[in-house]
């Protein structure tokens, strides 16, 4: 158990209670009820009343930081820790690197978007990287109940806010560079030093694998040395050809002058990239390239990344896809093999970086037959408002507006004739709708296998 903790609700008898001022919860106006709860002593910015020591220090989240750094970090750093940065693939990325390293009996955890899963264990995350008291809290468990090996989704926001201070990457990734998180960034130049930050954190005698095709991955190059390369033009990892249906897609891989054939549960041309970085990760973890493409078969995209299903003589595919890079991308690959219409669902998040509306919209529009916008986690913001800025990135006329999520996917499903694909993007593996401050139970893949049931009873 670590000897801190700043949830007063979560406090346990002899832990430590840091007060931390956050943006809408004050932690020293919960002072009395961590103590209730057994914290022997406090951690605060200002002279507050307890019954127990109570130190003062300038600043208790940088207090915080640097304990756990110094009285954890070396045991933490027992783990072998893969880390993975990049705008889109991560989560596929690490779930696959998950799932295999699992196969291939090691003990694994995995940590990211969709969680934190170790055995049997899935605990839901607020983030993608979440706070570094929470990971170091769920690595030194999984440490303490055999883990050997930690594979994690370092995001920018995490980078920018030093969440994976103390920690040492033996093997690191990046996929790729794309348009995104303008809002807290402010510009691409930025976004890319916040990613860069990751080789800070990397183990000196470390591997450090790069998306050859993408061109931020230069700048990676020139600062870390001990670095290779995964990419369709000539790479160390190089991915000669690849062949897909909307179930499986066939790999020829050139590695160190062999060619290996490998056939895996995924779909689509970015998913090349994220299932050859995870072998690359894992090969240079010390296991062989055939050992890992045995195990190939095994493995399947992570919920809400191009989950599929039939539905009539036509696919429906739930996708994560939320950035332009990303949309962008589902609509090419799934392009590429369908024989009929493309249909696409999307929106964009409220109180996000509202740039990337009218880029997304005209993207969708270009790509698509038939586009239906509609609400994505419009949180406090008003959906008519993130509607209009979508818009007015839209030249074409194969578009409509239905705000009402529910009512958006009927349509979109009711579109299919033979062979058509509807594409329903921006939420994946989420069950939720954030409308204002409130969370309502809301899941694509739910609508999906609603439909096809209503479908199979008519």
């Amino acid at each position: 158990m670590l000897k801190y903790e700043t949830d007063s609700r979560k406090v346990k008898p002899g832990q430590t209670f840091v007060a931390i001022k956050g943006h809408t919860v004050d932690g020293h106006n919960y002072i009395s009820d961590a103590i209730k709860n057994g914290a022997v002593a406090i951690i605060a910015e200002k002279e507050v009343e307890a019954s127990v020591p109570v130190k003062i220090v300038p600043n208790s989240s940088e207090y915080l930081k640097e304990q756990l750094v110094n009285e954890y970090s070396e045991e933490l750093n027992k783990l072998k820790i893969i880390g993975v940065t990049g705008t889109n693939g991560k989560t596929t990325t690490c779930y696959l690197t998950y799932q295999l390293l699992k196969s291939l009996n090691v003990k694994v955890a995995y940590m990211g978007t969709i969680g934190f899963f170790f055995e049997e264990e899935k605990i839901e995350l607020p983030n993608t990287t979440p706070e570094i008291l929470t990971i170091y809290k769920l690595f030194l468990e999984a440490l303490e109940k055999g883990c050997t090996t930690v594979v994690m989704e370092v995001s920018s926001h995490a980078l920018a806010l030093e969440r994976v201070a103390g920690l040492k990457f033996q093997i690191g990734a990046f996929t790729n560079l794309t348009e995104d998180h303008l809002d807290y960034h402010k510009t691409m130049e930025e976004y890319l030093q916040a990613k860069l930050k990751l080789l800070n954190y990397m183990d000196t005698n470390g591997i450090f694998l790069v998306n050859h095709d993408d061109l931020a991955s230069q700048s990676f190059q020139k600062i870390f040395k001990n670095t290779k390369t995964i990419g369709m033009k000539e790479s160390d990892y190089w991915i000669k050809e690849y062949t897909f249906d909307p179930i499986k897609t066939n790999i020829l891989l050139e590695y160190q002058n062999q060619n290996y054939t490998i056939e895996t549960n995924l779909t689509g041309k970015f998913n090349v990239y994220n299932y050859l970085t995870a072998l690359a990760i894992i090969h240079e973890y010390g296991f062989s390239i055939e050992e890992i493409t045995l195990n190939t078969n095994k493995i399947y995209p992570p919920k809400g990344r191009c989950e599929t299903y039939k539905v009539k003589d036509g696919y429906a595919v739930v996708d994560y896809a939320h950035t332009p890079d990303a949309v962008e991308k589902v609509i090419d690959a799934y392009k590429e093999l369908a024989k009929g219409k493309i249909i696409t669902l999307v929106g964009c998040g409220g109180d996000r970086d509202p740039l990337k509306r009218p880029i997304m919209g005209r993207i969708a529009t270009e790509k698509s037959d038939w586009v239906i916008f509609t609400n994505d986690n419009p949180r406090t913001e008003d959906p008519e408002k993130i509607m209009q800025d979508i818009i007015k990135g839209v030249e074409q006329t194969n578009y409509e507006v239905i705000l009402d999520r529910h009512e958006a996917i009927k349509k979109a499903l009711d579109k299919i004739n033979k062979e058509d694909i509807v594409l329903i993007l921006g939420k994946g593996h989420e069950d939720y709708q954030i409308l204002g401050h409130e969370k309502v139970h809301f899941d694509d893949s739910e609508e999906i296998k609603n439909y096809i049931k209503k479908c199979e009873e008519n």
